[in-house]
């Protein structure tokens, strides 16, 4: 390998190609094949590295509570969960097509899990995404007020192309939070996703809300472009949880 050559590929940050010529160097099983053959394997894996490095970028600025995949959902529990219905979600259509989702479900029935199986997914599919539980969002914007950065951040949020609110509304909303959300939600509607986990029922969020006005403002501009995953059943800690109810002695 010429050296000159590994220095220059090293400048130009082609580790992946640097890495596959060597292999294609050291490796007898590439020798017979012509140029166009090893250069184009060469920059197939400079393109998967970089691909790579953006994957992990995404799902690094996401924030996700877990990376879990579809592999790792149990279908079999029941839950209300259409196998079928939810495969159809992770192709990511809803996000390309900037509708909204609405995962409604009991503590424990997996609304975090699946929220970010969806969000692990988008990532990979290319989509920017952010992971916020709802208190901290809010504590975020207190903040933010404080030192000055509350438009920067609300700039930052209305960028990306999926934000999921989990425990959406599990606390009442002041009147100030629901400005302040009902304002991020404007700078997003009908030009990015948003996805909401929440315990309440769509029914019950208008009175979670302080102000009537201010409520119909923010559910006008979610419920009708949102799909809805409807959820049911056990806790899914309580399912499986190692520790196995005992039986009552007759």
């Amino acid at each position: 390998m010429n050296p000159s050559t590994v220095e220059q590929l090293k400048v130009l940050r082609l580790s992946g190609m640097l890495e596959a010529w060597s292999e294609q160097h050291t490796t007898p099983t590439y020798h017979d094949l012509g140029f166009d053959e090893r250069f184009s394997l060469l920059v197939e894996r400079e393109h998967y590295r970089r691909s790579q490095q953006r994957l992990q970028r995404r799902l690094k600025q996401a924030q996700l509570s877990t990376t879990a995949s579809v592999a790792d959902i149990d279908f079999s529990v029941p839950r209300g969960l259409t196998k079928s219905k939810f495969l159809e979600l992770t192709s990511g259509q809803w996000v390309q097509e900037t509708l909204n989702l609405i995962v409604v479900g009991p503590t424990g029935v997996g609304k975090t899990f699946l929220s970010s199986v969806l969000a692990n997914g988008c990532c990979t599919l290319g989509h920017t995404v952010r992971y916020l539980r709802s208190a901290d969002l809010l504590l975020e914007f207190k903040l933010a007020k404080a030192d000055g950065s509350f438009p920067k951040l609300q700039r930052q949020l209305a960028s990306f192309g999926l934000l999921i609110f989990d425990d959406w509304l599990r606390d009442p909303l002041l009147p100030q939070d629901a400005r302040d959300l009902l304002d991020l939600l404007d700078l997003r509607y009908r030009k990015a996703s948003s996805l909401f986990a929440t315990q309440i029922p769509v029914n019950q969020w208008h009175q979670q809300i302080a102000d009537p006005t201010l409520a119909d403002a923010i559910l006008d501009r979610i419920v009708h472009d949102s799909l809805r995953l409807l959820l049911k059943g056990e806790s899914m800690r309580k399912l499986t949880s190692k520790i196995q109810p005992q039986l009552e002695s007759a």
